[in-house]
């Protein structure tokens, strides 16, 4: 370690880091600006202290800390957490990263000679890439309970929604009616598969880089796997290069959070839509929508509309992070400094974020009389009509023919359906049923008969829905299992998969 003071036209006074014995003198003003990321990093000053005390206990593990010295190094370290956590002691300017600054820290409590005792046999490489991983573990459970407050809302919805018959859409256009139920729960298994992601996620990132140095390992006799056991770790990286220089955890972890992002921007999508006064299907509640400040009619959904566009920032947090490393020869690389921003700030918003759309979705009021009422409109019937005479003998191919025609003869009248006459139908059949039997074609013209018709397993109709959100209260309560877990690698086991 190097301490130096610069003149004026240096200006860096004090200045500790954690190299520069072959240097003449510290960095410039401009290059210190440019290295220095506690502004972001020092988030990161509780895991690293965490690792301290493991990385101490293997020093003293190898003769090289005595007993005394272990035990005035873990109260120093105690000393510092205490004034971490209480604002006491917090990084200065002089200070490149959080580990440079907990190192100053360090040896104003325990001095430079036992304090200085600590960096043997790790480098800021093989700390930086554990700290990350810790970091993203507890995150990673954090982000999962806040997802799954999103998933119960939905399903108590469902549960609200009953029997409740609304348009089923497919290219924006009415497609068939659908259970209001069975929409929303759509949206319930990809927020599930999300964190199933996590959950799945945390096995590859249940590794520890502490021990692999700067690249090479260490020469000191440490033992890495005690130290991963204490941090939380189940096991060690493999390949000591590796360790320090992958990022390919912090961009999947990433990208979790960026699909995440995406599946919540869909649905805002959806309820943005509902919420205009051409669809009405739902009203959002006071306390989570604004107003206009020059329009006093305004009820605007900047929720959905918050999400939707936080949703894209997240993507953009996570291509930037693959784009800068996608051109890293191997081992560490300055350039790594740039994937802590990336994940603290789709931490940082969905921790917000999540919150107030769970809220959203649980105040949320349907119109189910509207949803009802324009549920079978759009010749939303007409793949019944279609199936009705396949089970009659008609083969699809004409079926579909026939059904098309049905609605051209209503469209050409501005009716629906069911307004058709027996004589049409049995026009229209006429190649292919006997006439007492095509006007029987109006017992499939019903919204709720549609979808009780449709029973087969993920199907619309009641039972299966009902099926589907027990199940889904099955996963999502084994899930719930790994959000509240510790990242320990062995705290939670996941009992089954989703499809």
């Amino acid at each position: 370690m190097s301490e130096h003071k610069e003149s004026s036209a240096g200006t860096q006074e004090q200045h500790i880091a954690l190299w520069g014995g072959r240097f003449k003198s510290g960095p410039s003003i401009a290059l210190a600006a440019l290295s220095k990321s506690t502004q972001f990093d020092w988030r990161l000053a509780d895991d690293d202290i965490a690792g301290s005390r493991a990385h101490a206990r293997a020093l003293g593990r190898a003769g090289l800390l005595t007993p005394d010295e272990l035990a005035d190094m873990e109260k120093a370290l105690d000393r510092l957490q205490a004034d971490v956590d209480s604002g006491a002691f917090a990084p200065i300017e002089a200070d490149e990263d959080e580990a440079t600054a907990l190192e100053r820290g360090l040896l104003d409590i325990a001095g430079d000679e036992l304090g200085g005792k600590l960096r043997a046999g790790r480098s800021r490489n093989d700390q930086i890439a554990a700290l990350i991983r810790m970091w993203t573990r507890r995150q990673a459970r954090v982000v999962a309970g806040l997802v799954l407050q999103t998933v119960d809302a939905l399903i108590e919805q469902s549960v609200a929604a009953g029997n409740t018959v609304m348009p089923g859409r497919t290219h924006m256009q009415h497609a068939q009616p659908v259970l209001l139920a069975h929409q929303l729960m759509a949206h319930v298994w990809p927020l599930l598969r999300d964190v199933q992601r996590f959950v799945d996620w945390d096995k590859r990132a249940d590794a520890s880089p502490y021990g692999s140095g700067a690249l090479a390992g260490n020469t000191l006799g440490l033992d890495p796997v005690a130290v991963a056991t204490e941090l939380g770790f189940s096991t060690t990286t493999q390949n000591s290069i590796d360790g320090t220089a992958s990022r390919d955890v912090v961009a999947e972890f990433s990208f979790i959070c960026a699909m995440l992002g995406v599946d919540i921007s869909r649905l805002s999508e959806e309820i943005i839509i509902w919420n205009t006064q051409e669809f009405a299907f739902v009203k959002l509640d006071d306390a989570y929508s604004t107003g206009s400040s020059i329009m006093p009619q305004k009820k605007n959904p900047d929720i959905a509309e918050l999400a939707r566009g936080k949703s894209g920032r997240m993507i953009g947090d996570l291509t930037g992070l693959l784009t800068t490393l996608k051109g890293l020869p191997t081992a560490y690389a300055r350039d790594l400094q740039e994937d802590k921003e990336a994940v603290f700030d789709q931490v940082d918003t969905l921790t917000v974020l999540l919150p107030a759309f769970a809220g959203m979705i649980a105040t949320m009021k349907f119109d189910k009389d509207r949803l009802e009422s324009e549920a079978p409109t759009g010749f939303a019937l007409a793949t019944d009509i279609a199936e009705w005479l396949v089970k009659n003998g008609v083969p699809f191919r004409h079926a579909h023919e026939l059904s098309g025609e049905c609605v051209r003869i209503a469209e050409s009248r501005g009716v629906e359906l069911w307004d058709l006459t027996d004589d049409d139908f049995i026009a229209v059949f006429a190649d292919f049923l006997p006439s007492v039997l095509a006007p029987k074609v109006r017992e499939v013209l019903s919204a709720q008969g549609s979808v009780d018709s449709r029973n087969g397993v993920g199907g619309t109709a009641s039972a299966r829905v009902a099926e589907q959100i027990d199940q889904a209260n099955q996963v999502a309560s084994d899930l719930a299992k790994f959000a509240v877990s510790v990242s320990d690698g062995s705290a939670y086991k996941p009992e089954g998969s989703l499809n």
